[in-house]
C-alpha cells in the first residue's frame, strides 16, 4: 500500500515527524472520510471537524488495503458510492468500528454532471457532503451477507436466462436468412433437434448455437434446484405465492431484495423503491406524462412485471388487482395496456409486502366483497 499522503494547502510532502503530528491531533476528532472506490485502486480524502483536509491518498481496493488505513482510524464517518465493491467494504468499514454511507451518486448531480471529475475530486465532495448531511448523498442500504450470497444465485440464473434468449433470438434470425423457420416451441425445449427440416446451410449455420442453448438451459436446471433448496429457508415466501402469478423465484426474489419489510413505514412506499412509479415533472401548468424512474433494483422490477402479464392474460382468475388492470386497459388511449401493466405490477409489489408484514392470508376478491351490496348489483347490471 502506498504511504498516507498528507497535505498543507500548498499541496508540499510533510515529514514523518509533521504527519505525526497531525495523525495525533486528528485522532482526538470526529473525522469525515470520502471513499472514491475503483477496481484495483480507490482515493480518499479526510476532513477533520472544521473541514480542514487532513490526508489524502490512494490504497489498494482489497480488504488488506482497506484495513491497513482505517483499523488505524479513530470511528470516523466515511462515505463511499454505491458500486460492485461497496457492499463488501461498507461491511468491512462498519466492522472495524466506523459509520458507512453509501452514496446514490446516480442522485448527486454535483458528483455525477460535473464539469471537473476525477477519483481525486470525487472523493473530497464525498467527505465534504457527508459531513455536512449525510442525506445530501441519497444514502442506501446494502442487503446482509447471506441474502447478498442467496440472491446471487438468483442473478446468475438470470444471465443465463438473457444469454439463452439472445442465442434463441440470433438462431431464429439467421434461419429467416435462408428463408425457413425454426418450429415455435418454449425456450426450454429448444435444442439441436429444433434444426430437423432445414436445409444443410442453415443446419451448418445454426446447429452450434442451438447446442449452446441446449447446454445453458442445463446450467439453469441447476440454478432451479439451487434456488429451491434457497427457499426453504425464507418461510416468508410461501406467504407472498398466495397471489396468481408469484411463483417461488418472484417471492424469493422479493424477499431476498426487501430483506427487511420493515424499512417501508407503508406499504405504498415500494413501488417508488423499486422504480414503478412514473417520473414528475411539473412545471406551472405543464404537468406532462413521463415514464416510470426504473429507480431500485432492474431484476426484481421485471420480474413484478412479468408477475403483472401473468395476472392480466386470458383465462387467469379473477382478482381485484386483475379488474384493476383490465379496467385500466378497457379505457384504452395511447400505451394504455403498457400502463396497465406496470400499474399492476406497482400494486403487486405493494400487496407482497403488505401480506409479508401482516402474514394474512390473501382473499383475491377482498375490495369486491367490501362494496355495498347495491352498488355491486348496479355495476352487475
Amino acid at each position: 500500500m502506498k504511504q498516507i499522503t498528507t497535505t498543507k494547502k500548498n499541496h508540499k510532502a510533510l515529514s514523518k515527524t509533521e504527519q505525526k503530528e497531525i495523525w495525533q491531533k486528528a485522532s482526538q476528532q470526529r473525522l469525515t472520510v470520502g471513499l472514491d472506490l475503483g477496481d484495483d485502486q480507490s482515493r480518499y480524502h479526510i476532513l477533520d471537524e472544521v473541514a480542514e483536509t487532513v490526508s489524502t491518498g490512494q490504497l489498494p481496493t482489497t480488504k488488506t488495503g482497506l484495513r491497513s488505513l482505517f483499523e488505524k482510524m479513530p470511528p470516523s464517518r466515511v462515505a463511499l458510492e454505491v458500486g460492485t465493491h461497496s457492499p463488501w467494504v461498507s461491511r468491512l468499514l462498519t466492522e472495524v468500528g466506523h459509520e458507512a454511507i453509501v452514496a446514490n451518486t446516480h442522485k448527486v448531480r454535483l458528483i455525477t454532471h460535473s464539469m471537473k471529475k476525477n477519483d481525486r475530486i470525487d472523493a473530497e465532495k464525498l467527505a465534504r457532503l457527508a459531513r455536512v448531511d449525510p442525506k445530501l448523498l441519497s444514502p442506501i442500504r446494502h442487503r446482509g451477507e447471506v441474502a447478498q450470497a442467496d440472491l446471487a444465485v438468483i442473478r446468475g440464473r438470470a444471465a443465463l436466462v438473457e444469454a439463452r434468449t439472445g442465442l434463441i433470438n440470433t438462431a431464429r434470425g439467421l434461419v429467416k436468412a435462408f428463408g425457413e423457420r425454426l418450429k415455435s416451441c418454449d425456450a426450454d425445449q429448444v435444442g439441436e433437434g429444433l434444426q430437423e427440416g432445414l436445409s444443410e446451410a442453415a443446419r451448418r449455420a445454426v446447429q452450434p448455437l442451438l447446442r449452446s442453448v441446449e447446454a445453458v438451459s442445463e446450467q439453469m436446471r441447476v440454478y432451479d434446484g439451487e434456488i429451491e433448496e434457497i427457499a426453504k429457508r425464507y418461510p416468508e415466501v410461501e406467504l407472498l405465492r398466495q397471489v396468481y402469478g408469484v411463483g417461488q423465484l418472484i417471492g424469493l426474489t422479493f424477499v431476498l431484495t426487501i430483506e427487511d419489510p420493515s424499512r417501508f413505514e407503508h406499504s405504498r412506499d415500494v413501488g417508488p423503491f423499486l422504480g414503478l412509479t412514473p417520473k414528475q415533472g411539473e412545471s406551472g401548468d405543464r404537468q406532462p406524462e413521463l415514464g416510470i424512474t426504473k429507480a431500485g433494483d432492474r431484476l426484481l422490477r421485471s420480474l413484478l412485471v412479468q408477475g403483472a402479464h401473468c395476472l392480466l392474460r386470458k383465462g387467469a382468475p379473477e382478482s381485484d388487482l386483475r379488474m384493476w388492470g383490465m379496467e385500466k386497459i378497457e379505457k384504452g388511449g395511447k400505451n394504455a395496456k403498457r400502463r396497465a401493466i406496470v400499474g399492476v405490477a406497482r400494486k403487486l409489489a405493494v400487496l407482497l409486502h403488505r401480506l409479508w408484514v401482516t402474514g394474512e392470508v390473501y382473499d383475491p376478491l377482498y375490495n369486491q366483497k367490501q362494496k355495498p351490496k347495491g352498488k355491486q348489483a348496479g355495476q352487475a347490471a
